[in-house]
């Protein structure tokens, strides 16, 4: 049996060549999955986190859509109330007009009747209400409120008086000209 060298060697050569490429594609699937899970593991709390933060934005974004919504109605609500504000506006005006009606007549009245007005109609004639414009209600309804308690005050000096008891506490009697 004569054995060819050369045969020998190519057949060693292609099997080496064989096994090289076999074990090549035994192992590439591998060294990709591996890339693949390297990848994943640097990129994927980058990933997670990005992901939190735009749920986050997301949640304060609606958060701010309903308070533009709520804003928005609140808006509309005082623009529609314009209106309420104008009645009311005439219904004072008429008010101050009738009660300065009444006023004129009981003047009227006070010249031809003898001087037995009550307390009532004496405390109600110098009220006196100006209507100012809607523009500045604030300052109206503070001087309108000073004026209701100077008014209450001065009619709770007028109308009590503070006594001693024996026992040295104080204590508040009507006078005798209130209405009982």
């Amino acid at each position: 049996m004569s054995v060819d060298r050369d045969l020998e060697t190519k057949v060693r050569k292609t099997s080496e060549k064989i096994s090289e490429n076999m074990h090549i594609v035994a192992n590439e699937p591998s060294l990709a999955f591996f890339r693949i899970q390297e990848h994943v593991r640097k990129v994927l709390p980058l990933i997670v986190d990005r992901r939190s933060e735009v749920v986050q934005l997301q949640q304060d974004l609606q958060g701010h859509c309903y308070d533009m919504e709520y804003a928005i109605g609140a808006i509309k609500s005082i623009e529609a109330s314009e209106k309420s504000f104008q009645n009311i506006h005439e219904l004072l005006k008429n008010a101050i007009f009738l009660k300065q009606q009444l006023k004129y007549e009981e003047s009227r009245r006070a010249k031809k009747e003898p001087s037995n007005s009550s307390v009532y109609k004496r405390l109600s004639a110098h009220i006196t209400l100006e209507l100012p414009d809607l523009a500045d209600i604030s300052g109206v309804v503070r001087e309108t409120t000073n004026r209701v308690e100077n008014m209450m005050s001065h009619a709770r000096n007028s109308s009590t008086s503070a006594t001693t008891s024996a026992n040295g506490t104080t204590e508040l009697q009507r006078s005798h000209t209130t209405l009982h």
